[in-house]
């Protein structure tokens, strides 16, 4: 029995992990800032939009005051995994630790640090965070997960049974990874074009019409991952085109998480994303050269606001 959880990591989906959990079990959640933490254990989570939880949680963000748990959820960004999962690193032995980023190998980055058995998951629910205690939940759709090396399947659908029962949705794989490569291509598609264009995720992306419609240029790129998934021998779980027009059409214009991190100014996932496609590619003799171009302009976009600019001297 599952009866304490640890989310490591309260950004949005972090949040809406903890805030649904929390009306089933103890949930506590190790945070970045310890001021994040106050707020947590002053005024409780709240999550609003698809569901309405007022929840307690039990925050810090030393690993040392965090009680032991029986289940960890790594929600991190990917440029947070590797703290992550030294926090973790000599405790909590008895853990069942699932991570949920997006992209290939963050399981991997968590074995580094210790033994515990790994459940794999990918999550194509999305929230936005308003404060460190209020997260606006956006889009009901499932995380995906299954086990990751010799994990019994039995523990991961244990794990999938608690989150349906606290109102989110998930879905269990025997062998996630035909499903993880498709939100793989689908990711590296849509975020890194979101992230160079400015445009959320809309009619855009889908449209092929005229000559000049963006479309086509996403509908290559899935084409190129689609490719890279074969020469892996990975059978996809879903097609990422389809999965791409369907999202266009949910009414809504979703906000991929890299145009919010451009947008800011902060380091994106590219890496953990575009990036492995690249080097699955790479490893597999694989010519990318669409993911490849992206892959590198979004990560020149990055060093642009590092970059120093010149003081023209007037003659």
């Amino acid at each position: 029995m599952i009866e304490r959880v640890c989310v490591i990591g309260a950004g949005s989906i972090g949040s809406l992990f903890a805030g649904h959990l929390a009306q089933l079990v103890e949930v506590s959640v190790l945070t970045r800032r310890e001021d994040h933490a106050e707020a947590l254990n002053r005024d409780g989570l709240r999550v609003t939009g698809r569901s309405d939880l007022h929840a307690h949680v039990t925050a810090s963000a030393d690993p040392d005051a965090i009680e032991p748990f029986d289940l960890g959820i790594v929600a991190t960004k990917a440029n947070g995994l590797e703290s992550a999962a030294t926090a973790l690193e000599g405790r909590f032995p008895d853990a069942l630790v699932m991570t949920t980023l997006n992209g290939l190998g963050a399981e991997a980055v968590v074995r580094e640090h210790g033994e515990w058995p790994i459940v794999s998951a990918v999550t194509f629910m999305s929230g936005t965070k308003h404060s460190d205690t209020e997260v606006e939940y956006v889009l009901d759709t499932a995380t995906w997960m299954g086990p990751y090396e010799d994990t019994p399947l039995e523990r991961v659908e244990e794990v999938g049974d608690l989150v349906r029962q606290s109102g989110l949705e998930a879905e269990v794989f025997p062998d996630l990874r035909p499903a993880q490569w498709s939100k793989l291509i689908f990711n590296a598609t849509v975020n890194s074009v979101a992230a160079l264009t400015g445009l959320r995720h809309d009619h855009h992306f889908a449209d092929e019409d005229q000559p000049s419609d963006l479309g086509h240029l996403v509908h290559d790129l899935v084409d190129e991952g689609k490719s890279v998934a074969a020469a892996a021998g990975v059978e996809l779980y879903e097609d990422p085109w389809e999965m791409n027009v369907h999202a266009t059409r949910r009414g809504s214009a979703h906000y991929p998480s890299m145009l919010e991190d451009v947008e800011a100014h902060r380091a994106t996932e590219i890496d953990l994303i575009t990036g492995s496609l690249v080097r699955e590619a790479e490893r597999h003799g694989v010519p990318v050269p669409l993911h490849t171009a992206l892959y590198r302009l979004v990560k020149a976009r990055e060093e642009s606001w590092t970059a120093s600019t010149p003081t023209l001297q007037e003659e």
